[in-house]
């Protein structure tokens, strides 16, 4: 929908951070949710980290594809999308598609990644979205991103066979971003990255079919017009918004 002139004005952010993180559900996901940020971000010289909570396996309506089989075509396609947006590490959990749980292991693998590679700023689902439905994986991989980014990375009294045993030391993250969000607060100016975005998007071509795009229009033609639409008003042609959290320094 066309933004609501009477809303408040977001603020613009235009700062490059020096490394982020895109903690998502599925293969996909980060490049529907964050992928116009992620592509200007790295472009500009920031380390991106990906951290894929699940294996994708149950993401097709193609009942001649094996769990098995759509596993491991979704985790090439995600590789694929990495790769041409300049993502510099990948890391692939492997939980179940639709299995997804809010355990002491899973919190601490996010935990673990965190730590290791350290980032500034974290892109995830928003798990406390209320307008429309939500895929289940989508709210627990939110709400354990949030929990991992505070205050288990931070303290190191959390998870400390990651220190004494792993090398790895605690980490205060910066930012905490959620995309799908009911009530953004802040845009981004992604006019030239879009099509980027949009290249590494449809690298997971298993999914095109099922992301929902209108008869006689194209992927990209759907998210340029979500994009213009959260852009209007702003002085340019495409934004990505978000819900941000600041740490206390």
């Amino acid at each position: 929908m066309p933004r609501d002139e009477n809303a408040p004005k977001l603020e613009i952010v235009t700062e490059t951070p020096d490394k982020a993180m895109v903690i998502f559900a599925h293969p996909d996901d980060a490049e529907i949710g964050s992928g116009g940020v992620v592509a200007k971000w790295a472009a500009a010289g920031c380390e991106v980290t990906y951290v894929l909570c699940t294996n994708g396996a149950a993401g097709t309506a193609d009942r001649t594809l094996t769990p098995a089989a759509l596993a491991r075509k979704r985790a090439d396609e995600q590789r694929a999308a990495a790769d041409f947006m300049g993502v510099r590490h990948v890391v692939m959990l492997g939980y179940p598609d639709g299995g997804l749980e809010d355990t002491r292991e899973f919190l601490g693998d996010i935990v673990g990644a965190i730590r290791r590679y350290r980032p500034h700023t974290v892109f995830v689902h928003d798990p406390y979205r209320i307008r429309g439905f939500q895929h289940r994986d989508h709210r627990k991989a939110g709400i354990t991103a949030t929990d991992a980014v505070y205050p288990f990375a931070r303290d190191h009294l959390h998870f400390p066979e990651q220190i004494t045993r792993d090398g790895l030391s605690p980490h205060k993250v910066r930012e905490l971003w959620y995309w799908g969000a009911d009530t953004p607060d802040i845009i981004v100016d992604v006019t030239d990255s879009i099509d980027r975005q949009i290249a590494g998007l449809i690298r997971h071509e298993s999914q095109v079919p099922g992301f929902n795009v209108p008869e006689g229009h194209t992927v990209g033609e759907r998210v340029k017009k979500n994009a213009a639409e959260h852009a209007e008003g702003y002085g340019f042609q495409y934004g990505a918004v978000f819900r941000r959290l600041i740490a206390r320094r």
